[in-house]
């Protein structure tokens, strides 16, 4: 590849604090308020201009299990009091029943968020992207930020980074698996993808309908449609899909796909497109290309097969693509997939979770969607190999690939980001290294603000 050279410089220092939170998505919102609310002076680095990521401006809108506690149930709680979201359900699968928070509307839920951290006293800086971590030997004690006023750098005792994707740790020379680890063809990833919404649905006749059509074998209906609002999740169309394609000739890629409703609007989670290298520039791209021609696909489909979408039309596009899989980075444990099958319990636990086994197959076959028991994530996930002052938090934490497919779920996320915003203050305050915090210092106040760590914790049935 062709290069040219670019001449040293020298860039000002912004900011000297204590813990800096590299991303603004689902994960680093809840680290950064844990962190200031334990007296530590935070900055939230967040490259678009508002907070929430994948839940807000991808459209997500719902975390694929219940919160079970702490910030996460905090802040749902405040969305609920609003009007912004809904009261939990079952959602009912060919498995069982998956207990599942309502979605939000994302809108509200930028500015809950937003509310929050200036509450708690989190400096944020909107529209600005983090270049590259700064070392001293193996040390990462800062960041290089670039945004309209050029480049500056900030300078931190800990880097949490929930940048989702594992940017800062990557390129501080943690090591990392991309997916599986598997080389070749061998590799897997879960797919790309991107929401969209339609409104004006009539969700009366489509619920209606979803009761008595055997092609919906995943759903969650209630009972009074006074509650189809924010109630309303259905998982399937498999033989609508198959017979549209046979009758039209178009492709569809994708034949299992999702509806729920959010503020009486309709999210759908439809669009798939495999094998994309989203650290290419021109692949990342042609993915978001692809997913406007299968938003334009699908839409048509709804209106001319499904009940209830006659007059429906498209409302939002989200204007990021949702990314499922990319980095794992290795941490000084791996949880795996019997882990989260089985529940093994692990002395240095930061929550435990009951997020949904959520796989969209890498292939493009079906997508894997199970309730399981309880399971414990262990803090040592969250510590990189080889970094110091460094947390990773999020969708990356060193997790295998089926490991993966309830870790990066968003009650997960939230977790881990909560306990790395506590633990990088304990760092802070103790004078010491994030390697070495006394853990059961951590695990004391995560239990303070009523986050069970074990599945003992949990209230019964």
């Amino acid at each position: 590849m062709r290069q040219i050279e670019e001449p040293a410089r020298q860039i000002p220092v912004l900011l000297d604090v204590d813990i800096v939170v590299v991303g603004g998505g689902t994960t680093g919102p809840l680290a950064a308020i844990a962190a200031a609310r334990q007296n530590k002076r935070v900055v939230l680095i967040e490259r678009f201009g508002s907070l929430g990521g994948n839940l807000t401006l991808g459209l997500n809108t719902k975390p694929s299990g219940a919160l079970l506690g702490g910030l996460p149930l905090e802040i749902w709680n405040l969305a609920r009091s609003t009007g912004a979201a809904g009261a939990d359900y079952i959602a009912k699968t060919k498995t069982g029943g998956v207990n599942i928070a309502s979605p939000c509307d994302p809108e509200i839920m930028k500015m809950l968020l937003t509310r929050l951290c200036a509450d708690s006293g989190v400096q944020i800086l909107f529209e600005t992207l983090v270049s590259r971590p700064v070392m001293e030997g193996n040390t990462v004690v800062g960041v290089v930020i670039e945004n309209k006023s050029g480049r500056s750098f900030i300078g931190a005792k800990v880097v949490i980074d929930c940048s989702a994707d594992g940017d800062v740790a990557a390129a501080a020379g943690a090591p990392f698996i991309m997916g599986s680890g598997e080389k070749g063809e061998d590799l897997k990833m879960q797919p790309v993808g991107m929401y969209f919404t339609m409104a004006d649905v009539d969700l009366i006749a489509l619920s209606r309908w979803a009761r008595t059509t055997d092609d919906i074998p995943a759903q969650a209906i209630p009972d009074d449609d006074a509650q189809l609002d924010y109630g309303l999740w259905l998982t399937g169309f498999n033989k609508t899909i198959q017979a549209y394609k046979k009758e039209t000739g178009i492709t569809l890629p994708r034949e299992n796909i999702t509806l729920k409703t959010a503020n009486g609007l309709m999210y759908v989670n439809a669009t798939r497109v495999l094998d994309v290298d989203v650290f290419s520039p021109t692949q990342f791209s042609d993915a978001v290309i692809e997913c406007y021609r299968q938003i334009d696909e699908y839409a048509a489909f709804l209106i001319k097969k499904v009940p209830g979408f006659e007059k429906s039309r498209i409302a939002q596009i989200a204007p990021v693509l949702g990314v499922r899989e990319t980095r794992h980075i290795e941490g000084e444990y791996t949880l795996t997939t019997d882990d989260v099958m089985h529940g093994t319990p692990f002395e240095d636990t930061i929550a435990v979770d009951v997020s949904a086994f959520d796989v969209h197959a890498p292939k493009g076959e079906d997508v894997d969607f199970q309730g399981l028991k309880p399971y414990e994530i262990p803090y040592r996930c969250m510590v990189p190999k080889g970094v110091e002052q460094l947390l990773v938090a999020g969708r990356c934490i060193s997790a295998d690939h089926g490991a993966h497919g309830r870790s990066r779920n968003m009650p997960a996320c939230m977790a881990t980001g909560q306990a790395a915003g506590i633990a990088a203050s304990i760092a802070v305050g103790s004078n010491t290294t994030v390697r070495h915090i006394p853990v059961e210092n951590m695990q004391s106040i995560l239990k303070s603000i009523g986050m069970p760590l074990r599945p003992a914790d949990l209230a019964s049935p």
